[in-house]
């Protein structure tokens, strides 16, 4: 073989190779990844079992009116939750941006505040007020506005910093106040950007209110956890169908409104440009609406009594327990959790490269909506009766949901690589696949890359939670600690959850630069 027909970067792709693999090898280890148990005939037996018990769908009349009735309220729950987010959210975004100041100067306090609130994962957020307000959706809401709030302040505050200055400063230099700068010189701008993320996060709500019905924060999440408890499939797999359609719905009525403020309005009568104010009404009307559906007002979630009976039960918390022995608990919680992230988000990156290529894209984009619509909740008691309790069933449902989003994902990206390469190394005789891995592979690598690690940011989270039924890590540890009542031994814990997420954000935000 010639030299001028071996590849020059074999080497360091060898060695980068290897590299990777001394430093994922004890991650598959603690996650407990062993394939064999997949097929082995005891568990297909008992897997195969609950999958039959799915079949009929239920469809008696009195089971379908209760799933009515908490669709309504999933969809009630994540309105108002995110009524109360948007609430803390704008002047926490004010606070924390330096966005209209004559020196751009930051909050270090707000940013602190919004990283704890948007680290806790709002699973957490719900146990925790389920504690205190009792089963039902005043805990899935208030858990939603306060993760929630936070990335929404977060965002909010990074929008307003991306846009020119200079009507705002502008206004500042001839006497107008931060407030109306910001008001009138940098939301004009942004308007469309801060409501379209807005809805995106409401779409997002719409999910996550299911998942904290696993810990019964109404909605549509208890019905199917109480369905599961009973072992009763039929139900499950009703449940299940309705919370697709619903997913479907909110993406289809999501991107119908990102396209409504894309469209320059007829009459910018007020900053955000809303379109004769139609748009505003029928939001309004919505939260009022759903709370009114909830039989919950903004004032018993914020009266001075319900502060005192979160502060009373948070006071519990205090001091966190940090004994060796239950430190060493705790680290191999998060030696886990993180497994579980990185093995499941791997696996997904996989999958979802595969099935986003242009040649299996169509016959496999509903599975792609499939797997990304069903709860990472449900995917792990899924997957924990096919492979038992413990961190291998946690990655595996990771895999599953997360295979859903990026394959999606991947495919807008793939579709907006440049072609030109690919094209060249077609005119040149090229084969297909060789075309596709030299030539637009890598025009699409560093978009693959950043969609991969924003999306292990959002599984360390749920990678933290998934222990709640059974699928090992930190989440397993808090469930079972705030079952017994340790509050101090939970609260470390929250800690770590809350610590764990900032190191993984951090490392992947330096990642992305050093790959930019």
């Amino acid at each position: 073989m010639s030299r001028i027909d071996r590849d020059p970067a074999a080497r360091s792709r060898l060695i980068g190779a290897l590299a990777t693999l001394v430093i994922l090898w004890p991650l598959f280890q603690a996650a407990e990844v062993k394939p064999g148990v997949l097929f082995d005939p005891g568990n297909l037996k008992v897997i195969g079992n609950f999958l039959a018990g799915f079949l009929p769908p239920e469809t008696g009349a009195e089971f379908m009116g209760y799933l009515a009735k908490a669709t309504l309220e999933t969809l009630a729950i994540a309105t108002a939750g995110m009524a109360l987010a948007f609430l803390i959210a704008v002047p926490m975004g004010y606070l924390a941006t330096g966005a209209g100041r004559e020196k751009a100067t930051l909050n270090p306090i707000t940013r602190s505040l919004l990283t704890i609130l948007r680290g806790i994962p709002e699973l957490v957020w719900a146990l925790v007020f389920v504690r205190v307000f009792g089963l039902g959706p005043a805990a899935g809401v208030l858990a939603l506005g306060l993760t929630y709030g936070g990335m929404l302040a977060k965002v909010y505050a990074e929008i307003l910093e991306s846009v020119d200055a200079a009507p705002a400063r502008a206004l500042r230099h001839n006497g107008a106040g931060r407030p109306l700068a910001i008001l009138y010189g940098l939301i004009p701008q942004a308007s469309k950007e801060l409501a379209s993320y807005t809805v995106y996060r409401w779409e997002c709500a719409i999910r996550a209110s299911v998942v904290m019905g696993f810990v019964g924060a109404g909605g549509l999440g208890q019905l199917m956890d109480q369905a599961m408890k009973m072992l009763n499939g039929g139900e499950a797999a009703t449940i299940l169908l309705a919370f697709m359609v619903l997913v479907f719905a909110a993406d289809g009525f999501s991107g119908w409104l990102r396209r409504a403020l894309d469209t320059p309005p007829a009459n910018r009568a007020s900053p955000f440009g809303w379109r004769s104010g139609g748009l505003g009404l029928v939001l309004v009307v919505s939260i009022v609406a759903s709370f009114s559906y909830l039989e919950i007002g903004l004032k018993s979630l914020l009266t001075v009594e319900a502060a005192h009976s979160i502060g009373e039960f948070v006071a519990g918390f205090f001091p966190p327990d940090l004994s060796a022995e239950w430190l060493a608990k705790v680290g191999k919680g998060i030696w886990e959790t993180l497994a579980i992230s990185v093995v499941g988000t791997l696996l997904a990156a996989v999958a979802g490269l595969l099935l986003a290529l242009p040649k299996w894209r169509a016959p496999f984009s509903f599975l792609l909506n499939t797997l990304r619509s069903v709860p990472e909740l449900v995917w792990a008691t899924i997957t924990a009766l096919a492979v038992g309790l413990g961190p291998f069933a946690g990655a595996l449902a990771l895999a599953l949901h997360t295979t859903g989003v990026l394959g999606r994902l991947y495919a807008e990206a793939l579709d907006n690589a440049p072609p030109a390469p690919g094209q060249a190394l077609h005119l040149v005789g090229a084969p297909g696949g060789f075309a596709f891995l030299y030539g637009t592979l890598p025009g699409a690598a560093p978009q693959l890359i950043a969609y991969t690690l924003y999306r292990w940011e959002m599984n360390i989270r749920m990678a933290a939670i998934l222990g709640f039924v059974g699928a090992g890590g930190l989440g397993q540890l808090l469930y079972f600690e705030l079952s017994l009542f340790h509050h101090a031994q939970a609260s470390t814990v929250i800690i770590a959850m809350l610590l764990l997420s900032i190191a993984v954000d951090q490392a992947s935000a330096r990642l992305r630069r050093w790959m930019a």
